[in-house]
């Protein structure tokens, strides 16, 4: 997802001058490298200061650029935090901040490197957006649109890397609604991010055993509501699944969704547990740790607790 990411950049920097990448001392991957040596003058290093960071995007956005913000999520969010708060959602300047590796992608560093907590604290900050794609082509989506828009801050949430496509045949993305990535009848996951790639592959394994529809929630704020209470409304049975932490994501919001639109649907959310757990493994060993496994899911979709 970060070099579709890259590359999605670096298209668009070729044909809009404003576009500019400021990064916190991380070594730029894939199609970034082309942009830092074709586009010098719009590729800039900070070091590791990430508040400076966002205060040179804040500055930039100002001046009529439309920057990105680039590192991974624990620094590119946490660590600035304040001054994305002041400099870029108390102005509504249009700066992209987009989180690298986020959730538990980067398994084998530790609770300093996941970001378990970044939707809620995103989502709680006024006049930002938060948009999480679930596979590289949704990332190229939401890159794109990102690049576009002129209305304010986004975080961008991503994965790390090796993700698979899961979305090819897929609903087109509209920024701000749920979009289906497989149809169904029995029951539905939703969910965000490359962790609905669980999602996809327990509705494969219940094949002939039930019909599961998949849709993917990218956009968190503002949240498809309508869209959501459809989903509610139309399957019996609803499995939200997220790699963040259960209080101030997803699960809480279909809650209320659920609750407020008089939903009869059963209702189950999966996210990670509400604790740093201390192992230094693979992502799905992490995840698994949590209790987000292929497995898990399809006990959820079954109606098993």
């Amino acid at each position: 997802m970060r070099n579709t990411f890259a590359e999605t950049i670096y298209e668009a920097a070729k044909h809009d001058p404003r576009l500019c990448v400021v990064v916190a001392d991380i070594s730029p991957a894939g199609s970034m490298e082309k942009l830092r040596r074709d586009y010098p003058a719009r590729f800039v290093n900070t070091g590791v200061a990430e508040q400076v960071m966002i205060g040179m995007c804040a500055g930039m956005a100002m001046r009529g650029l439309r920057p990105f913000a680039y590192s991974i999520a624990t620094f590119s969010l946490f660590r600035p935090y304040e001054f994305i708060r002041d400099d870029l959602c108390y102005q509504e300047l249009p700066v992209t901040v987009v989180g690298v590796g986020a959730g538990v992608a980067y398994s084998t560093l530790g609770g300093t490197h996941q970001a378990v907590e970044d939707v809620a604290v995103a989502s709680s900050l006024p006049n930002m957006r938060v948009i999480a794609p679930c596979d590289p082509q949704e990332t190229r989506a939401a890159t794109q649109w990102c690049a576009s828009q002129n209305d304010g801050p986004v975080y961008l949430r991503l994965g790390k890397a090796g993700e698979p496509v899961i979305s090819a045949d897929a609903q087109a993305f509209e920024f701000g609604k749920i979009r289906m990535l497989r149809e169904g009848s029995d029951a539905c996951v939703l969910g965000y991010g490359p962790i609905l790639k669980l999602g996809m592959d327990a509705a494969e394994a219940l094949d002939g055993e039930m019909s599961v529809g998949v849709a993917s929630v990218h956009t968190l704020k503002p949240l498809d509501a309508q869209g959501i209470a459809r989903v509610l409304a139309r399957y019996p049975r609803v499995v939200v699944i997220e790699e963040m932490v259960p209080r101030g994501g997803l699960g809480d919001a279909v809650k209320a969704i659920a609750w407020e639109s008089d939903a009869t649907c059963s209702l189950r959310c999966l996210s990670l547990r509400d604790a740093f757990v201390h192992l230094h493994g693979s992502h799905a060993d992490v995840l698994g740790a949590h209790g987000l496994s292929v497995s898990a899911v399809v006990n959820a979709l079954r109606g098993a607790h």
